[in-house]
């Protein structure tokens, strides 16, 4: 009886639902049409201005000239043939390398410390992802002012030494790209904490324990299964600081400007400098320039990252 009353039960509520969502209504209401204004943002703001990208970096656009000509290569030749461009990219390339290494180890080793769920463990990361939501303009011109001469950093360092120091943290050709990738991955390692704090907790703990009752202590529990395991937030971290950092230009431009001695010349920096003197379509052409390397370098990367999750 119970049975047979679930049964019509079930039914009733079957053909309620039918009357309640006459056939035909989900296609009317497609959500696909609250896209529309996303799109139409998307069209107007990237793809248009990406196609004239390509366009205007075969073209004499400049300040100094009332039209517009197509000189075809002319101005990769150029650019790459005075090595100003060349050495721009090295430069970038250099300081991705290092903002991805640091913001990920920093990152990584936050992530170890914190990942207990005690209060003041959640106050820590809470304290370590606020530069994640800062301008990074503000962050660039905060670090600036610390490390000059007579910053706080050589106040404190003169404090505990009793004597004066004066060091300029961002005068050296050699070290201060090192500084300044320091700088970004000290802003961004707080989302790195996260995403491997997430990592963390989806390993099993009935795989740490086997571990543990075979003897194996916390650093060969971490290298031969919780970082395996990491392999994911690995992949991501990594490629989006990589990537991200191959763009950047507001740490940099508010810490150094690009100095000293064009040491820290971000791509973007360049291109930056040579839009504002006149120069538009070599600076389009640079900005080309980018968008392929980065196009370029983000397959491989991300390739080779995936691979190490084929094992998971």
């Amino acid at each position: 009886m119970t049975t047979t009353l679930g049964l019509s039960k079930g039914a009733a509520d079957a053909r309620g639902i039918k009357e309640f969502l006459p056939s035909g209504r989900a296609k009317k209401d497609h959500p696909l049409w609250f896209l529309i204004p996303a799109l139409i943002v998307l069209v107007l703001f990237f793809f248009v201005p990406t196609i004239y990208n390509f366009v205007y970096a075969f073209t004499d656009w400049s300040s100094f000239k009332s039209g517009i000509n197509f000189v075809g290569f002319d101005n990769f030749v150029s650019l790459f043939s005075n090595g100003a461009l060349v050495n721009a990219l090295i430069v970038t390339l250099v300081y991705a390398v290092l903002v991805a290494i640091f913001q990920n180890v920093f990152g990584l080793i936050l992530a170890l410390l914190l990942e207990k769920d005690t209060r003041i463990n959640r106050i820590i990361r809470v304290a370590f992802f606020i530069p994640v939501i800062m301008s990074a303009l503000a962050v660039g011109y905060i670090f600036q002012a610390m490390l000059k001469p007579e910053g706080a950093l050589n106040e404190i360092l003169g404090f505990f030494l009793g004597r004066t120091v004066e060091i300029a943290w961002l005068g050296s050709t050699t070290w201060t790209i090192v500084v300044v990738a320091l700088i970004h991955a000290w802003k961004w390692m707080g989302l790195s904490m996260l995403i491997y704090l997430a990592g963390l907790k989806t390993i099993s703990d009935d795989v740490l324990e086997a571990a543990r009752l075979d003897g194996a202590g916390w650093w060969t529990t971490f290298r031969t299964i919780r970082f395996p395991l990491l392999a994911p937030a690995v992949t991501f971290n990594v490629a989006t600081a990589l990537l991200g950092s191959m763009n950047g230009f507001d740490i940099v431009q508010a810490t150094t400007a690009g100095g000293p001695g064009g040491t820290t010349e971000l791509l973007n920096i360049f291109i930056f400098r040579t839009f504002g003197q006149g120069l538009f379509a070599q600076a389009t052409t640079m900005s080309l320039v980018l968008f392929l390397t980065v196009t370029l370098l983000a397959f491989p990367v991300i390739r080779i990252l995936r691979k190490r999750e084929d094992v998971l």
